[in-house]
């Protein structure tokens, strides 16, 4: 009976349903760096520009109306390269750009113990009471990237749409969207990776997460 139960519900169809193309931007000069980026606006280097390349050429058989994305330069140029090859409008959008790291934003990690070893100690020991000298607080982050999704939903009750943001943009809003706490995030998006959620009345659903096969020649 239970088996029964779980398996009609998995296969009730919804009239009105939203998938959602998530992007995470190519790599960046300062992803190829190792440093750490939150707000500041460095732009895509050749791979990160190729990376997008390839995932206009994934996401050919998509029919999205309409690809929303940070303004930040690698998530714009990101968009960009994809639009233009579909013929898909971009539409930036200031409340999904990446979490504002504060004094860490271009540190790498080594630079970081270095100058907080302090700070660096307690993220190792307990992260949860970890506060970054200057960084934008997480409700506030959170509240505006699901602000910024709620009104893309709104828009489009159906149909597919594209977002391109950051790492920490995404993974906040599957962290709200399935009910995590708000700190950190258990998801992880590798640049130029391609994520799909479809968003429904009754229950969202991860479909994929994370995928880079059309980075590496595999057949997706």
């Amino acid at each position: 009976m239970m088996v029964g139960r779980l398996t009609a519900s998995i296969c009730v169809p919804f009239e009105e349903m939203t998938r959602l193309i998530l992007i995470r931007h190519g790599r960046s000069t300062w992803n190829a760096a190792k440093r750490i980026q939150g707000q500041a606006d460095p732009p895509l280097d050749g791979v990160g520009r190729e990376q997008a390349r390839r995932l206009a050429d994934r996401l050919r058989g998509e029919e999205i109306a309409v690809l929303y994305a940070s303004p930040l330069r690698r998530a714009q140029e990101t968009a960009e390269i994809i639009g233009e090859a579909l013929g898909v409008p971009v539409v930036p959008d200031e409340r999904l750009k990446e979490h504002d790291a504060g004094d860490f934003t271009g540190l790498t990690w080594e630079q970081v113990t270095e100058q907080y070893p302090e700070v660096a100690r307690r993220w190792a020991e307990d992260p949860w009471s970890l506060e970054i000298p200057g960084e934008e607080e997480d409700a506030v982050f959170r509240a505006r990237v699901v602000a910024a999704f709620d009104d893309i939903l709104a828009q489009h009750a159906e149909g597919t749409v594209g977002v391109v943001a950051h790492g920490g943009t995404l993974g906040a809003y599957l962290n709200h969207l399935i009910g995590l706490p708000t700190r950190f995030s258990p998801f992880r998006f590798a640049n130029g990776s391609l994520s799909i959620v479809e968003v429904n009345p009754v229950r969202p659903r991860i479909v994929l997460l994370n995928d880079t096969c059309h980075l590496v020649g595999r057949f997706c």
